[in-house]
C-alpha cells in the first residue's frame, strides 16, 4: 500500500510538473505575442511588426506556419536527419548523412555556445511554431509535435539543402552496406545530373547611370522548386525592416532587400567541398590513420535511426566514422574518403541573420568577413549607389600543386586546408565600368562583360571558368539596355531568346538539307527553319525544339565528356553524324504523334502550370484545370525559367516544378521601390484566396507592387493581428 501512494505521489507531482511547465510557456507565447502585429495585405503577404528582433521572429514563425506548415516542418524532419520515419527506409541514408555531420547532441552544444542575441532569435524562432501548434489543435504534425531552439543549427544558411546535398547518399549507401559503387553507376549519375532541370538562380545589378532615375536597380531571381519560399516582410524597433523570400521555416530573409541594401544569391562554382583518402591502419583493434608521421585515431559513432515499414516503426544501428577531415561518406579503390565542408553553424546564422539589418556597403562588406555564406554567391546594390558582387564566400587556402577536383592524400598535411582566404582575396567586383553586373551561375570572369575578373589573377579552385546559356543571354542583353526602370527590368528578366536552340537547330537544317531525300521530315523541319528562336505559348517550334533537345540529351551520343553547351554545339554543327541528327529528331516526332496524337502542337498546349493540393509532390492529371506557360527551362537560356525536376507518368503534358518562384525587382533611392512575384500563391491551403491568385500573373509576367513602409501597408491591409487572436 505504501509503494502504491508513493507512485500515486510521484505521477501527481510530474503531472504537476508538466502542467506548469506547459501554462509558463503558454503565459510566455501569450505575453510575445501581445507584442507582435501581422498585417496581410491584398495578397495574403504577411507585414510582421514586433517590439524586439525576438518578438518579429516569432510572429515571423508563426506566420509561415499559418501559411505552410507542412513545409515547414518538412524541412525540419529532413534537416534533422527524421526523414525516414516519415517517408521510410529508402531514406535512412538521408538521415544518416545529416548525423554524420552535426548529431543531435552537437546541435545542442552548438546552441549552448551561441551569442546570446542569437539564442533568443533561436528560442523565439521555437516559441513562434510552439504557439502555432498550441492555438491550431486542427493542425496534425506528421512528425514534429515540438520544435526546439538547436533545430536551426541544421538548417542555417538558406539554399536548398545547402552544400551537404552534394554529398551522395548512394554512395554512403554503398560504403556503409558493403555495396560497390561501379563505373556504370559512376556514369548513370553523370548522365542523370546532365538530364536534371537546372538548379540555381539570376542575379542581376545595374548602376544608377544604367537607369532613367539615377538609382541602382537589383533583380532578385532565385530558380527553386515552387512554394518553397514564402513572400515576407519582417520588422522590429531594433533596425530590422526585411522584405524577401523566406526558405519555410528559417528566421532570416534569405533573398531580399531592407530600405537600404539588397542582396540575392545564386550558387556557387568555387570549390568549397573536398575529399580525403585516409590511409587507415589497425592497431590492438583500434581503427587509425596516417597522418604525416604520426597516426591519430578514427573517430566511431553509432547512431539508431528509424524509419516507417507500414504502420509501425523499425530500427536500424548504423556506425559511422569520422577523420580530422570529416565524415567517411564513401570508399574508392579500397581507401576510405572523408569530406570536409564548411560546418559552422553558429558562425553561418550569425552571418544569414546580420546579413538583413545592413544599412550601407561598409557595414554590408564587414559582415561578409564572417565567410560562412559557403554555397552561395552574392549580386548586390545600395542606396548609396553601390553594385557589387561577392563570388563565394568560404574558401580554404589549398596547395595549388594538388588537384582538388579529385580527392586527394588525406595523409599527407600539405593536402590539408590552410586556413580561409580574406574576402579582399576572393572574386569580387564592384561599380564596373559598364554599370551592370551579373551572375546566372555562370563563370564569374564574364559577369560584368570586359571589365570583369580575370581567370589569371586567381587559383583555380575559387571558380570553374564556365559558361551557360542563361548567363550567355543575360549578357547579350545587359549590353544593350540602357534607361532601366523597375518595367524595362521585369520585360528583359522574361525575354523569349533561347540561345540554346540558335546553337543547337542548325544542326539539324543542315543536316536535312544534305541528306533527307524522302522529305519525310519537312513540313516539321520548315518551322523550325522559320523560328525566331523566341518561346512562347502559341509556337510550335518550341514544342519540337524542347522535345527534340531533351532527346539529345538523354540519347545523343557523345564522343568524349560534354557539358550541355558542349553537347548541343556539337548537335549543332557538322561535327556530328548527320544520320544521328535525323534519326534523332524522327523519334521525336513520333513520340509527340504516339503521346498527343501530332507533333503539330502549340507549346502552350503542352507546357502547363497546375496546382491542385498543397502536396509538397504534386500529382499532375491532365484532365484537371491548368494554365498554359510560354516560359521555357533555364538549360535553353531562359531567364525566366520554367522546368521539371519531377513528373508522374500518368500525366502526359509538361507540368512546371521548379524556376522562377519568388522574384522581386527593387530600386534604391530616396525610398526603395520593388515589384514582386510569387509563383503560385502565398498560402498553401486550397481553401485561402492566396492560394493561386497569382498563377495567371505570374504568367502574364504581372508584378505587384510591394507596399514597404507602413502608410502602403495599411492602403492594401485586409487582415491585422496578434498571433492567436486571428479571426
Amino acid at each position: 500500500m505504501r509503494y502504491l501512494f508513493i507512485l500515486i505521489l510521484t505521477i501527481s507531482i510530474t503531472s504537476c510538473k508538466s502542467d506548469k511547465s506547459v501554462n509558463s510557456d503558454l503565459e510566455r507565447w501569450q505575453e510575445t505575442a501581445d507584442n507582435i502585429t501581422i498585417i496581410r495585405d491584398n495578397f495574403g503577404v504577411p507585414h510582421i511588426y514586433g517590439k524586439t528582433d525576438a518578438d518579429a521572429v516569432f510572429g515571423l514563425l508563426y506566420a509561415q506556419c499559418e501559411d505552410d506548415f507542412n513545409r515547414v516542418e518538412q524541412n525540419y524532419i529532413w534537416a534533422t536527419g527524421r526523414l525516414a520515419e516519415v517517408e521510410g527506409e529508402d531514406a535512412i541514408y538521408s538521415d544518416l548523412r545529416a548525423k554524420m555531420f552535426m548529431t543531435e547532441d552537437e546541435a545542442k552544444a552548438n546552441y549552448d555556445k551561441s551569442p546570446e542575441w542569437l539564442k533568443e532569435l533561436c528560442n523565439a524562432f521555437a516559441d513562434g511554431i510552439n504557439y502555432y501548434l498550441y492555438t491550431h489543435p486542427e493542425v496534425k504534425p506528421r512528425l514534429l509535435t515540438k520544435f526546439e531552439p538547436w533545430m536551426p543549427m541544421y538548417f542555417s544558411e538558406g539554399s536548398i539543402g545547402g552544400d551537404i546535398e552534394r554529398v551522395s547518399t548512394r554512395r554512403i549507401e554503398a560504403f556503409y552496406e558493403g555495396k560497390d559503387i561501379n563505373q556504370f553507376e559512376v556514369e548513370k549519375d553523370i548522365k542523370e545530373k546532365s538530364e536534371a532541370e537546372p538548379a540555381g538562380s539570376n542575379g542581376i545589378a545595374i548602376h544608377g547611370k544604367m537607369t532613367k532615375s539615377g538609382n541602382p536597380i537589383l533583380l532578385i531571381n532565385p530558380h527553386t522548386s515552387f512554394f518553397f519560399r514564402g513572400e515576407v516582410h519582417v520588422v522590429s524597433e531594433e533596425g530590422l525592416n526585411a522584405y524577401g523570400a523566406v526558405t519555410w521555416g528559417q528566421f532570416f530573409v534569405y533573398q531580399g532587400f531592407n530600405e537600404k541594401t539588397g542582396w540575392m544569391h545564386t550558387s556557387t562554382y568555387t570549390d568549397v567541398i573536398d575529399e580525403f583518402e585516409e590511409d587507415l591502419v589497425k592497431i590492438d583493434d583500434k581503427l587509425m590513420y596516417r597522418y604525416g608521421e604520426e597516426l591519430r585515431e578514427v573517430k566511431t559513432y553509432e547512431t539508431t535511426l528509424k524509419y516507417k515499414d507500414g504502420d509501425t516503426f523499425k530500427s536500424k544501428t548504423v556506425p559511422f566514422y569520422r577523420t580530422h577531415h570529416g565524415p567517411i561518406t564513401q570508399s574508392r579503390n579500397g581507401k576510405w574518403i572523408a569530406t570536409a565542408m564548411m560546418w559552422e553553424p553558429v558562425k553561418a546564422l550569425e552571418q544569414s541573420y546580420i546579413r538583413t539589418k545592413q544599412d550601407g556597403y561598409k557595414g554590408f562588406r564587414e559582415m561578409m568577413d564572417i565567410k560562412t555564406n559557403s554555397s552561395n554567391n552574392t549580386v548586390y546594390a545600395d542606396a548609396e549607389g553601390n553594385i557589387g558582387y561577392f563570388h563565394g564566400n568560404f574558401i580554404p587556402k589549398r596547395d595549388t600543386s594538388f588537384n582538388y577536383r579529385q580527392p586527394v592524400d588525406g595523409s599527407n598535411p600539405k593536402t590539408d586546408w590552410q586556413g580561409l582566404h580574406t574576402v579582399d582575396e576572393h572574386i569580387t567586383l564592384l561599380n564596373p565600368e559598364n554599370g551592370w553586373l551579373q551572375n546566372c551561375n555562370s563563370t564569374p570572369f564574364t559577369a560584368a562583360a570586359e571589365f570583369s575578373p580575370k581567370a589569371e589573377d586567381y587559383p583555380n579552385y575559387m571558380s570553374l571558368n564556365r559558361e551557360n546559356f542563361r548567363g550567355v543571354h543575360a549578357i547579350g542583353l545587359l549590353s544593350e539596355g540602357k534607361n532601366y526602370t523597375l518595367d524595362s527590368v521585369i520585360e528583359m528578366a522574361h525575354d523569349p531568346f533561347l540561345p540554346a536552340f540558335e546553337v543547337l537547330i542548325p544542326g539539324l537544317i543542315s543536316a536535312y538539307d544534305k541528306i533527307d531525300k524522302t522529305k519525310e521530315l519537312g513540313a516539321a523541319v520548315e518551322i523550325l527553319r522559320k523560328w525566331d528562336y523566341k518561346t512562347s505559348k502559341e509556337s510550335v517550334a518550341m514544342t519540337l525544339a524542347n522535345y527534340y533537345g531533351m532527346n539529345i540529351l538523354r540519347n545523343g551520343k557523345r564522343p568524349s565528356p560534354m557539358n550541355s553547351m558542349e553537347l548541343f554545339a556539337y548537335f549543332g554543327n557538322d561535327a556530328s553524324p548527320s544520320a544521328e541528327k535525323l534519326d534523332l529528331f524522327k523519334s521525336t516526332l513520333n513520340y509527340l504523334d504516339e503521346t498527343f496524337g501530332t507533333w503539330n502542337l502549340p507549346w502552350g498546349e503542352v507546357n502547363r502550370y497546375q496546382r491542385l493540393n498543397s502536396d509538397i509532390r504534386q500529382k499532375f492529371d491532365d484532365n484537371k484545370p491548368s494554365i498554359p506557360v510560354g516560359f521555357a527551362s533555364g538549360r535553353w537560356g531562359a531567364l525566366a525559367a520554367y522546368g521539371v525536376s519531377y513528373t508522374n507518368p500518368e500525366a502526359k503534358k509538361i507540368y512546371g516544378t521548379r524556376g522562377n518562384s519568388f522574384v522581386a525587382v527593387v530600386e534604391f533611392g530616396d525610398k526603395v521601390k520593388a515589384k514582386s512575384m510569387l509563383a503560385g500563391g502565398q498560402s498553401s491551403d486550397t481553401n485561402s484566396p492566396h492560394f493561386n491568385d497569382q498563377a495567371q500573373r505570374y504568367v502574364d509576367m504581372e508584378f505587384k507592387d510591394v507596399p514597404y513602409y507602413k502608410e502602403e501597408i495599411l492602403k492594401v491591409a485586409k487582415e491585422t493581428y496578434n498571433p492567436g487572436k486571428r479571426d
